[in-house]
């Protein structure tokens, strides 16, 4: 029993870790993106540096990537834990709901709905980076970037999904992000500035996204 819980505390702290890690590449990835609207030559001149910079390619991008595999996987194994052990208890014993917020108890729900989005955008994004520069071969084009952004929201549905998606983003940051310190024992005078935080930035960064995908959808590139 000491193994297992030392085990599922484990789990917990590396869920934490790399949940604060993709937060952290999220703010990153606001403000790059954020200028495709305010300075779009700002937002071509970030993107080729990320799109052809080595160190962001060879060794960040990796890291990024294992980090929502292991974030991700590791919610999938905590949530099957959870539930075998919602299982073992009685109907009349167990309260969950009493005790954990609705966003508590579906995070797993929430962040089903993520990772599909994640899916979309590496496919709207990555997949097309890699294709224009190894299997396309096409010669760098450090002024491309704003205008491919734009082209993809043009579609409504693909606009319709990035918003809901971003919203359902905002629900699952809402307790991830301020239980990801709780898991790191973080309990002390500043806890509640850093709930505060959580709080606002789980609600401002998705809605500036949704933002970003509205202005472009509404704006589109004429010739």
């Amino acid at each position: 029993m000491s193994g297992l819980l030392k085990s599922s505390i484990a789990r917990k702290v590396v869920m934490a870790l790399s949940g604060l890690f993709l937060v952290l590449f999220l703010g990153q990835h606001f403000v790059i993106n954020i200028t495709s609207v305010i300075a779009p030559d700002t937002f071509n001149t970030w993107s080729h540096f990320m799109g052809y910079n080595p160190l962001v390619q060879y060794i960040l991008q990796p890291i990024l990537i294992a980090g929502v595999i292991v974030h991700f996987v590791m919610g999938f194994v905590l949530d099957l834990q959870n539930r075998a052990a919602r299982g073992s208890v009685g109907y009349s014993t167990y309260k969950g709901s009493a005790n954990a917020s609705w966003l508590s108890r579906n995070m797993i729900l929430s962040g089903l709905v993520v990772l599909a989005f994640i899916g979309l955008h590496m496919y709207d994004f990555w997949v097309h980076e890699m294709s224009y520069k190894y299997i396309e071969v096409k010669p760098e084009d450090p002024t491309r970037y704003y205008e491919e952004t734009v082209l993809k929201f043009e579609p409504i549905w693909r606009t319709v999904l990035y918003v809901i998606s971003f919203i359902l983003l905002a629900l699952h940051l809402l307790h991830g992000f301020a239980s990801s310190f709780q898991t790191m024992g973080i309990n002390n005078k500043y806890s509640a500035v850093i709930k505060s935080f959580t709080k606002i930035y789980a609600i401002a960064i998705p809605l500036g996204f949704v933002f970003i995908a509205l202005y472009h959808h509404l704006n589109p590139i004429t010739h």
